[in-house]
């Protein structure tokens, strides 16, 4: 590894760092800042009740004191804290649960959207302008255009309801089918259009004409040069999509009553389940930073070309 490769490694860690501290700073301010609290919607519950939970879980101290006292303890112990509402339960062990679901879920959604976006986007590319290509558009601009949760509810009414081939509940390993469905439909229609473009713009540049030209097998051509060098606008959206769904999609997880972090995310904020918020909050963030310093990297591996700075 060069020592330049070594430097940008290096300084895009210390930038995600930055990054996560960032959103752990301003998620911690702008959650307190609202009004209200997490116990102001407890039945039954007296001023004095209120105020011996709150010092129990330290919310009694000054706001800038909770924040250093946070800041500390997920630094030198990752300690995201317990629960407010799930009593009983640390915010790492809900996370570390609902992750099991929710990265099932959202890798074999993102491998499915990559593979089948990329195929159908080659095949527009080099049938272009044919029924076929035409088609293939109009099916990935209704995806683009549709909402997950329409989507997700119009493949539940008809799969679940109507035929009943499929459950409803996404606790088992058949009622992940339709949530992988759902939350891939989307990725793959857009990255079927950002192969479709990027490879027509490679295929009229002049490597692939000469290359043609020299007799080089037409596959050779499409795989090892047009596809190939199609890819980097693919991994530039595949990272940030993948942290994205495998994190979970709070409105899926919702509507096939999937138990992943998405559906935690809700009910924490519905709650006002603080430290659950910070917890899932900084995973989110720490997914979607890891993953674009991978996608860069990646780069290298796709275009020889690209130098890092």
């Amino acid at each position: 590894m060069s020592s330049k490769m070594m430097f940008y490694i290096l300084k895009r860690v210390l930038l995600a760092l930055l990054t996560i501290w960032i959103v752990i700073t301003v998620t911690f301010f702008v959650m307190h800042s609202i009004p209200g609290g997490p116990f102001v919607g407890e039945k039954a519950i007296s001023k004095e009740a209120t105020a011996a939970l709150e010092a129990k879980f330290g919310l009694d101290k000054p706001l800038f004191e909770q924040y250093t006292t946070y800041l500390s303890d997920i630094v030198t112990k990752f300690d995201f804290g317990p629960s407010l509402k799930q009593r009983g339960r640390m915010v790492i062990d809900i996370i570390v649960d609902g992750m099991q679901t929710s990265a099932k879920l959202g890798l074999i959604a993102a491998c499915a959207a990559a593979l089948t976006g990329i195929t159908l986007g080659a095949i527009a590319a080099l049938r272009r302008n044919t029924i076929l290509d035409k088609v293939i558009m109009v099916i990935t601009t209704a995806f683009v255009s549709m909402p997950s949760f329409i989507m997700g509810t119009f493949l539940l009414l008809i799969f679940s309801v109507a035929l009943g081939w499929l459950p409803a509940n996404g606790t088992t390993s058949q009622g992940l089918i339709l949530p992988v469905i759902t939350l891939m439909l989307y990725p793959m229609a857009y990255i079927t259009r950002l192969t479709r473009s990027s490879m027509l713009d490679v295929l009229g540049q002049d490597y692939i004409r000469t290359a043609r030209a020299k007799g080089v097998p037409a596959p050779k051509v499409i795989f090892g040069h047009a596809l190939k060098n199609s890819l980097i606008p693919v991994l530039t959206y595949f990272g940030p999509m993948l942290a994205f769904i495998v994190t979970g999609s709070m409105v899926v997880e919702q509507i096939f009553a999937v138990p992943g972090i998405g559906r935690q995310f809700i009910s924490a904020i519905i709650n006002r389940d603080y430290t659950m918020i910070m917890g899932t909050t900084i995973v989110l963030a720490s997914l979607i930073v890891v993953m674009n310093l991978v996608t860069d990297l990646l780069y290298k591996a796709v275009d020889p070309r690209i130098e890092f700075d």
